[in-house]
């Protein structure tokens, strides 16, 4: 593409497909730009995701193990449905900022990774296939976009055993009729142990 251009020429060209990939790798788009937030005000930001994602992944195992319990892994097929989004939109009323979920396979038509979101789920596979630790695997930034500063944060969601009763690959009949019945696009089973399923993802407006 540069051949026979200007140094000048070739240099631009250069800086603009760098600006283009460090956009990607930041999840930006192009009315989009990374700012640049002090350290201890960027972890306050950080640690207060956390504590949502620890708030809300809480409630609702809580709710799925018990499910588990008193009328099997349909029961909690049924359960996740119902409960899910009245948890997450409590506890971002309790924190201050929005959080849900989203998946590269969703299972929920709301939940399908897309723009930012694909992109740090892109990169935490290619960290996964690299060698780190699912359960470690996080994002957090702050963008600038039409509608001001927004805090940005994603928490990687690894496969358990538990999981693989809804998300697995040998899916029970009763459990399977459950999902067909709930969720009739499913794409989120054929899962094993340390898959990433997807993560969580909780936003701030600042």
């Amino acid at each position: 593409f540069t051949k026979n251009r200007p140094e000048g020429t070739k240099m631009y060209f250069r800086v603009a497909a760098l600006a283009v990939s460090v956009s990607l790798m930041y999840g930006c788009s192009s009315q989009e730009k990374t700012v640049d937030v002090p350290p201890a005000e960027m972890d306050a930001h950080t640690q207060q995701a956390r504590a949502a994602v620890k708030a809300f992944f809480g409630d609702l195992k809580g709710e799925l193990v018990a499910a588990i319990k008193t009328g099997g892994p349909a029961h909690a097929v049924s359960v996740c449905n119902i409960r899910a989004g009245e948890i997450a939109k409590r506890v971002s009323l309790e924190q201050g900022m929005d959080i849900g979920r989203v998946s590269l396979r969703n299972r929920n038509p709301g939940n399908a990774a897309s723009g930012w979101t694909k992109d740090a789920l892109d990169r935490f596979e290619a960290e996964k296939a690299a060698g780190k630790d699912p359960k470690s695997l996080e994002y957090s930034t702050v963008v600038a976009s039409a509608d001001g500063n927004e805090f940005r944060y994603m928490k990687a969601i690894p496969t358990g055993e538990v999981c693989l009763n809804c998300h697995g690959a040998d899916i029970a009949p009763g459990v399977q009729a459950k999902l067909d019945a709930l969720y009739p696009g499913d794409k989120a089973t054929g899962y094993s142990v340390g898959d990433l399923r997807g993560a969580f993802v909780v936003t701030k407006k600042l």
